[in-house]
């Protein structure tokens, strides 16, 4: 019943995910570019693309239908969704994850988590979302990807699957990239910088120019801790900071909760 396959090496895969959509093209669109598709392309990843319409029972593929008590919108139907994710289930152990906005904020840490599964099986809803009791009784984790509502779980979706991608073995060529990105260490990432050395009367700091590793790592680090105590400061409370780091956060004017 797969509608779109988007791997196309016989390599066994570090990580199969199944994408189940009624638009599965706009998550196939999404991740076929760049880390993702590399990823794919070299057997590291595999992701297979479903039309929930195939599981519907009626003769019209309906997926949806009024909601109970009123109101409006569309809910989608329990049946499509449970026979779907039971059918991609017998074929191997796999976690079902489903994003919503009324979910908890997806996180670095759950990233790393959920780079750890083999197979992931990831539901998309739209409309007024899905019914409860496949929530109930099918899935396994909901995400929300910010305090926002769009207009379909899909692109929810591709950000989780390009997020937890990264964190594949192999993926990313350079490690360090990782490392180094915002929210790995529970902090947001450092100013970054490239050529020329002065472009429209502004230059790069000149400790990035010196040479001298040790003043760039302190740099980095401060630069860090400022950022994330100026526009994420609820980061702080969960971050593991070492004394360097609380003397630079006191010196910026951080008052820490307890000391």
């Amino acid at each position: 019943m797969t509608t779109q396959q988007t791997d196309t090496t016989t390599e066994v895969p570090r990580m199969r995910i199944d994408c189940l959509s009624i638009f599965p093209g706009i998550i196939a669109d999404a991740l076929k570019h760049s880390i993702p598709g590399r990823a794919q392309a070299n057997g590291l990843l595999q992701i297979h693309h479903h039309d929930l319409r195939t599981w519907a029972t009626d003769k019209h593929s309906k997926v949806d239908d009024i909601p109970y008590g009123g109101g409006v919108g569309m809910v989608f139907k329990p049946e499509p969704a449970m026979a779907a994710i039971r059918e991609l289930r017998a074929q191997g152990e796999a976690l079902v994850i489903h994003p919503s906005p009324a979910a908890p904020r997806l996180t670095q840490a759950d990233v790393i988590e959920l780079s750890g599964h083999r197979h992931l099986i990831f539901l998309a809803s739209r409309y007024e979302g899905l019914d409860q009791r496949v929530i109930d009784r099918c899935v396994d984790r909901e995400y929300s990807i910010g305090d926002y509502v769009i207009s379909g779980g899909e692109l929810a979706c591709a950000v989780m699957i390009d997020a937890v991608a990264r964190m594949v073995p192999g993926v990313v060529a350079k490690q360090a990239s990782v490392v180094e990105d915002s929210f790995y260490n529970g902090l947001l990432d450092y100013p970054h910088y490239t050529r020329p050395p002065v472009y429209e009367d502004m230059d790069v700091p000149a400790v990035l120019q010196s040479g001298n590793h040790e003043h760039i790592r302190r740099w980095r680090k401060r630069e860090a801790l400022a950022r994330t105590l100026a526009h994420r400061p609820d980061l702080l409370e969960g971050a593991e900071l070492d004394g360097e780091a609380r003397t630079m956060l006191r010196e910026l004017g951080w008052k820490p909760p307890r000391d």
